[in-house]
């Protein structure tokens, strides 16, 4: 499976978990950390455990193996790396101050999304 189709892999399923303002970007000429970063929030700590756990699961079953995690007990920025892949998933006060799409969106990198995000819970 190619890297754009695992990466709209997560974002649905972190869609389909209620995950909030969900974005992927491809940050391949910008970094050489990775190649996509998946970026979304949570409403709670556990709503962001449950993210985690789901971008995982789905992660496992595609066969992309976890390399290292960080922000598990807190839970208030979990970050998820599959090497070339990297998963943000942030509690919203987080997001709002760290704010990583100012970082690493260049205007043309977001990558367009299966699912209408503008429907309310």
């Amino acid at each position: 499976m190619q890297d754009q189709a695992i990466v709209q892999e997560i974002a649905q399923a972190l869609y389909d978990k209620k995950g909030r303002d969900i974005i992927v970007l491809d940050v391949s000429k910008l970094t050489v950390i990775c190649d996509y970063m998946v970026i979304a929030s949570g409403r709670s700590a556990a709503q962001v455990k449950a993210l985690a756990d789901e971008a995982d699961d789905r992660m496992a079953r595609l066969g992309v193996p976890l390399r290292r995690t960080e922000g598990q007990n807190e839970a208030r920025w979990i970050v998820l790396d599959y090497g070339h892949i990297m998963v943000h998933l942030f509690h919203q006060e987080e997001r709002a101050y760290y704010n990583l799409e100012r970082l690493w969106e260049d205007g043309s990198n977001r990558l367009v999304l299966p699912f209408d995000q503008t429907v309310p819970d």
